[in-house]
Formats: structure tokens, sequence, C-alpha cells
């Protein structure tokens, strides 16, 4: 009877625990689109060495541009094989138009980060956030393919 109550505590044990660690390790790897974008103005400040008021005003007008691009909302769908002329020709005018706002909010937060960055460093900041995003790309990609 004493074993059959150890081996009874231990299995109640263990699933707790198990329950909890995976909790835990869903919670550590979903983050909020704005603590991405955080960490990832942090990462450019860090790799391109800037100063703390420097890199406060740049994670701060990051993030704004972040937010400012997400409002546009997502990218008009491309596969247009299914439709009509007309059809076909809507949807490439609405990816123009939608392409057209993120040149517009680009060129808009480009004269912002030029206040306290150089054009030098402005280039480096899209260079690295291009390549995050396409790490980022290649992770997704990779996990859809193990499923």
């Amino acid at each position: 009877m004493k074993n059959i109550i150890k081996v009874l505590t231990l299995a109640i044990a263990m699933v707790t625990i198990s329950a909890s660690t995976y909790a835990q390790k869903n919670e550590r790897q979903r983050m909020t689109r704005e603590q991405l974008a955080e960490t990832q103005a942090r990462f450019i400040a860090n790799e391109m060495a800037m100063d703390d008021s420097t890199a406060t005003r740049f994670v701060e007008t990051f993030c704004q541009f972040q937010k400012d691009i997400w409002a546009l909302g997502p990218r008009p769908k491309r596969d247009a094989s299914h439709l009509s002329d007309k059809e076909a020709e809507q949807a490439m005018n609405e990816r123009f138009t939608h392409s057209q706002k993120i040149l517009d909010l680009r060129k808009r937060y480009y004269l912002k980060y030029s206040k306290f960055l150089t054009p030098k460093q402005i280039e480096r900041v899209y260079e690295l956030e291009r390549k995050m995003m396409n790490r980022l790309f290649h992770r997704s990609q990779n996990k859809e393919n193990h499923k």
C-alpha cells in the first residue's frame, strides 16, 4: 500500500512539473509584436554601439515606425491565377497603393532618423533590419516544413 501511494504521489508530481514547464516554454517562445519590435530595435542599437540617449530615441522611433506599418494592415495577396483581368488589375493597383504607403512611411521616418543618425548609420539600420527579417522568415519557413 505504501508503495502504491509513493508511486501515485511521484506520478502526480511529475505531471504537475511537466505541465508547468510546458506552460513556461510556450510563454517564453511567444512574444507580442511590440516586444519583438523593441527587441529588434535594442539589438540594432547594440550592434551599432549607440550611446544611451541615441539608443533610447532610436528604440522609440523604430517602435513607432513598426506600429505605423502594422496600421496599414497586411499586404494584399498575390495569387491572381483565378482572377479575371479586371480583378487582377484591381489587385495589382491595391498592391501598388500599399507599397506606396510603405514608401511614404519610410521617407517620413528617414527624416526622423536623420535628426539623430547619419545617413550611413540609417543605411546600416535598414541593413540590420532586413537581415533580421530574413532570418525570422527563414525560421518560420523551417518550422512550417517540420510540421
